[in-house]
C-alpha cells in the first residue's frame, strides 16, 4: 500500500476546495462585474438577494483559504473578490451629481455652522483690525505706507487728492481698474489660503492675519474717510467685499479650528483631533473656494460697470444676506424648526 505524501494531500485538499465552492465565486463575479458595469436594474429579484448570500459565502472561503494556508493566488483572488462585493454592498454608491448635490445642502453649510465660534472670533479679530488701522493712519500718515503694500494702494493715500480718490471709485472700465482688481483678488485669495493653511501652527500666524488684514482696510477707509469719501468706498468694496471678506474670515475659522485642535486636544492624540478638525476645515475651505470664485466676478465685473453708491450696496448686501441665510438659516427653514 502506498502512502500519499504531503503534497499530494494538499494538491487535493484544494482541489475539493475549488470543487465545492468554485461555482459560488464564478456566480458572484459575473453578477458584479453586470451591476458594476451597467446598474443594478439589470439584475432580476432573485439574483439581487443572491448577492449578500454569495458574499458570505466568498468571506468563508477567504477565512478557510487563509487557515489552511492554501494557495497564495487562490487567496489573493478571494481577497479581491470580497473586497469588490464589500464595495459595492456596503460603499458609498452615490453619483457625482449626488455627491455635488449633497455637499452643497448638507456638508458645505454643515461645516460654516459647526465653525460659528471660530466665525465670530475671525470676524471680531477682522474688525478689531479695522478700527486699529484706521486709528494708526489717524495719528500718524506715515502708518499708510507701512500697512498698505504700494501695488495695493495703486496711488492712493493720505496725500492723493479727494478728486483722485473719487475718480478711482467712479471711472468705470479702464485699465487701471481691471488691473487692480485683479491684483486686489489674488492678494485676498492669498489671504484666504494663508489663513487656512497657518492654522496648524497653533492659529496664532491665521491670528495676526485676521488682525492684520482688517488693519488694511482700516488705513484705506481712514483715507477716504477723511476726504469724506468713505460712504462711497463702503459701497466700491461691498459689491464684492461682502463675499470675498466673508470667506476670509471662514477661512480663518477654519484655520483656527485645526490650531486649537492641535494646542487643546482633549480627550484625543493630537493627531486625531487634528484629523477631526481638518475633516470639516476641509469641506469649509472648499466651499470657501465658491465664495471666491463669486467674489472674482463681482470684482472683475459688477465693480467696474455698476457705478451708483446705491446698486453697489444693495448687491453687496444681497450678497452678504444670501451667505448667511444659505449658512444658518437653510437648515432651519428644511426642517421646519422656526
Amino acid at each position: 500500500m502506498t502512502v500519499p505524501v504531503r503534497g499530494d494531500a494538499v494538491r487535493q485538499s484544494l482541489a475539493s476546495f475549488r470543487r465545492e465552492r468554485e461555482a459560488d465565486w464564478k456566480a458572484f463575479e459575473a453578477l458584479l462585474a453586470r451591476v458594476e458595469k451597467r446598474a443594478p436594474r439589470t439584475l432580476s429579484e432573485e439574483e439581487l438577494l443572491s448577492l449578500p448570500l454569495l458574499y458570505r459565502s466568498a468571506l468563508s472561503s477567504l477565512s478557510v483559504a487563509r487557515a489552511t494556508s492554501l494557495d497564495s493566488a487562490l487567496i489573493a483572488y478571494l481577497e479581491s473578490l470580497s473586497l469588490r462585493g464589500y464595495f459595492y454592498l456596503y460603499g458609498a454608491r452615490r453619483g457625482l451629481r449626488q455627491r455635488i448635490g449633497d455637499f452643497f445642502l448638507y456638508d458645505w453649510p454643515g461645516a460654516i455652522r459647526d465653525l460659528w465660534r471660530e466665525t465670530l472670533v475671525s470676524v471680531a479679530l477682522m474688525f478689531v483690525g479695522v478700527g486699529a488701522g484706521a486709528w494708526l493712519v489717524a495719528s500718524d500718515k506715515d502708518w499708510f505706507d507701512a500697512i498698505i503694500p504700494s501695488g495695493l494702494a495703486g496711488g492712493r493715500g493720505p496725500d492723493a487728492s479727494a478728486e483722485l480718490l473719487r475718480g478711482m471709485l467712479y471711472d468705470g472700465d479702464n485699465g487701471f481698474l481691471s488691473g487692480f482688481a485683479a491684483y486686489l483678488f489674488t492678494h485676498n485669495v492669498q489671504v484666504a489660503i494663508l489663513a487656512f493653511a497657518l492654522g496648524f501652527a497653533f492659529a496664532m500666524p491665521t491670528v495676526l492675519l485676521m488682525l492684520f488684514n482688517g488693519c488694511m482696510l482700516g488705513a484705506l477707509f481712514q483715507v477716504y474717510w477723511a476726504k469724506g469719501l468713505g460712504t462711497e468706498l463702503g459701497g466700491w468694496l461691498a459689491i464684492h467685499g461682502t463675499t470675498e471678506l466673508f470667506a476670509i474670515a471662514l477661512a480663518g475659522a477654519a484655520g483656527m479650528r485645526i490650531g486649537t485642535r492641535i494646542a487643546f486636544p482633549g480627550e484625543f492624540s493630537r493627531m486625531t483631533a487634528a484629523a477631526h478638525a481638518g475633516r470639516v476645515a476641509a469641506t469649509a475651505m472648499v466651499g470657501v473656494s465658491v465664495m471666491l470664485l463669486f467674489a472674482g466676478l463681482l470684482e472683475g465685473i459688477g465693480r467696474q460697470t455698476i457705478t451708483g453708491d446705491v446698486a453697489r450696496y444693495a448687491i453687496g448686501g444681497g450678497m452678504l444676506a444670501l451667505w448667511v441665510g444659505y449658512f444658518y438659516l437653510f437648515q432651519v427653514v428644511r426642517n421646519g424648526d422656526r
